[in-house]
Parts: structure tokens; sequence; C-alpha cells
């Protein structure tokens, strides 16, 4: 049976409609009252965006989500976990900090924010899976205890996982630092010629793993834990991952991770995916590029692989952004070329979709509800 994506384009039907109503419309539309219960705990997992981005989905649209959740009795919260690498969100002081910032205030959103695995990444709870490469995965703990969890993602472009929707969302926003280094630890990436020698790679890694040699960046291997960080960092392109046959292995423990936290809540999860502001890379570095195509519009679904494959497809059938990325690289650019492989060539992000439907999470088949 096809899974339903409920979508709204970006179009105003009539100039009262706005976006912030139309995320109102599809809570009810799609359902997601069925999740809720009466005064239980209902965490709104959402990316707070790093400092100095501005791809992260803009906080009025999540008012309308908290509202709702609301009027049908639950208590919301937003949340979020640590990032493994030094950023403006690595601790849960800098974390709230920097969603404060960016506009997550409770005069704005409506609900207070918790950081989902402590001050210091420590609080997480095992979840036994069973699965390829985890018999384990750690999940965050405000998000383990929650009652039922929504799922916002801002869908966009990722350098190691060639695109980041609700799987990726719940992957490594659902793990503490601990498990997203799981999860990253397959490849390890090099430095290439021409560096800058800028140090931004040895001011970000988490394990202190750069070093400066004859003027350029090295990445020590044995200290090098795989998270891919000075990939995202590198403003000139100069370090690249190593995949091989470690991208297979990637992708699948980050699904395997997805599947953990939604695991957790069967019959109490939904997603909403923001298929806007499609930027070439995740809203975890501290600035954000052209979106690679025009916006294009919002979707919900109970399924997170349909939701993510409707999202893929979507922006697939766009042309692309002759003035981003895609432009520069120069292919991607017609309707029906992969564009999360124009920019990132190296990457298989449809094996999210594929090994997430192996794993029970969801249906690649699914019927697209035009609202």
């Amino acid at each position: 049976m096809k899974s339903k994506v409920y979508f709204y384009n970006m179009r105003a039907g009539r100039r009262s409609e706005s976006i912030s109503q139309k995320v109102s419309k599809l809570f009810d539309k799609a359902g997601f009252k069925d999740i809720i219960e009466q005064d239980k705990l209902t965490a709104i997992k959402i990316h707070f965006g790093e400092k100095g981005n501005n791809g992260f989905i803009n906080p009025i649209y999540v008012r309308q989500v908290v509202d709702k959740i609301k009027q049908y009795g639950g208590k919301p919260f937003l949340t979020d976990s640590n990032t493994l690498y030094k950023g403006s969100r690595s601790n849960g002081v800098d974390h709230l900090v920097t969603a404060i910032e960016n506009g997550f205030a409770y005069a704005v959103v409506n609900a207070p924010l918790v950081i989902s695995d402590g001050i210091y990444s420590k609080d997480s709870v095992d979840v036994h899976i069973e699965k390829k490469h985890f018999k384990d995965v750690k999940i965050a703990s405000n998000v383990y205890y929650a009652d039922s969890m929504l799922v916002m993602s801002h869908f966009k472009g990722h350098e190691t996982a060639g695109f980041g929707g609700a799987i990726k969302n719940m992957a490594m926003g659902c793990a503490p630092a601990a498990g997203k280094q799981q999860q990253h630890s397959t490849a390890k990436p090099k430095v290439g010629d021409m560096c800058k020698a800028c140090q931004m790679c040895l001011k970000n890694c988490p394990a202190d793993a750069i070093i400066m040699v004859d003027g350029s960046a090295f990445i020590q291997d044995e200290k090098c834990i795989g998270c891919g960080e000075c990939v995202s960092m590198c403003i000139y392109n100069v370090i690249k991952p190593q995949w091989g046959t470690a991208m297979d292995a990637f992708i699948e423990r980050m699904t395997e991770y997805a599947y953990g936290a939604w695991s957790t809540k069967k019959g109490k999860i939904a997603f909403i995916n923001f298929v806007m502001n499609v930027t070439p890379l995740c809203d975890c570095v501290p600035w954000s590029d052209a979106p690679i195509v025009p916006d294009i519009g919002i979707l919900s679904s109970f399924d997170p692989i349909a939701i993510d494959q409707a999202s893929y497809d979507l922006v697939n059938k766009q042309l692309g952004n002759a003035f981003s990325e895609i432009g520069e690289c120069g292919c991607g650019l017609k309707s029906g070329e992969d564009k999360f492989k124009a920019i990132h060539p190296d990457t298989k992000g449809e094996m999210q979709l594929s090994y997430g439907e192996e794993l029970g999470m969801g249906n690649r088949d699914y019927e697209l509800i035009e609202l």
C-alpha cells in the first residue's frame, strides 16, 4: 500500500493564505493529532542552525506546530542534540544560546527548548536494534523519554549523506556525540593539494587530529574519528572524504541510527519536510549558500521513507539554479537530473531510502496528495 504524503506548494491560492497557515493545515490534513495525548510530552525534533547559518526552518513555522500540539492537549518542547564538531552547538549551554539568537526564543515559538543529550552530550539510552552494523544504538535521553515526537526537517544537500531530510534528522539529530561518531567512523578524509593554510579545519576538529605540516593541513589517521567536519569547514574544497567501499557502510550506519530513534516512537511519530531554501550543505555549517533549486513547498507524512522520497523526487524535477553551486559545476541543471549527485558526486543519498525501507521504517512507494 502506498504511503500518503501531503503537500502544499509555495503559491498563495488567495491573498489571505500564508505559509504559516499551510503548516497548520498540513498538521490537521495528515491527522497528526492522533499522536498527541492529553498532558503528555511531545518532542519537536528541530535543527536550531549553526551560528552564521540562515537555512534552518523559520521559527514562526515551528510555532504553528507548537500551537497545534497544545490545541490537542499535548505539552510540546523543541529539542536537538549537541554536535560532535567544535562549533556553536557543541555543548548544551552554547547550543541554547545559539538557538535563541537564531530566533527560537519562547516568545516566538511558545515552547521551551531542551537539549536532548544534556550539557556535555552524555545523556543517552542504549536502544537495542540488532541490525547489520549495530546491535545497540545510543539515542539522546530526552528524545527517548518523550511520549511522542514530531520531526521537522529542512530538506537540503549534504556533503557525505548526499541529502538530509527526515532520516538524517533522526539519525544524527537524535544521537549524542558518541552516536554521531559511531555513524561516521567508517570513512576518513584526506587533505588534497592547494591547501590555503587557513586552519579552519584545525579549529573545528573534535579529535584534534589535524596538524600543519610544511604549510599544509595534515590529518593524522590514527587520531581521526571520521566525522567529516573538516570536509564541511573547508571553504576551498581541498579536503575530501576517502569513501571507496566505506560510503555504503556510512549510509547504512546512519540509517540504522534513524531506525533506532524511530523504533522508540512507533505509532507516535510524524514528519514535516520543508523543501525550501534547498542549500548545498547542512545547516551545521556557519554560512548558507545559494539554494540549488527554487523553493518547492512543505510535506507531511507518518512515513519517513515516503516523505524523503517525495522530497527527493520534487527537488530533482526542478530546473537547477544556474547561480548556485549546481551552475558552477555545470551539471544537474535540467529537470529530472539528480541535483544532489551533481554537487556531491561521490555520495549515495538514495541508499538512505532503500536501506530504510529494507529495515521496515517505511515505503518508497507513495501517494502525493496536493492540497
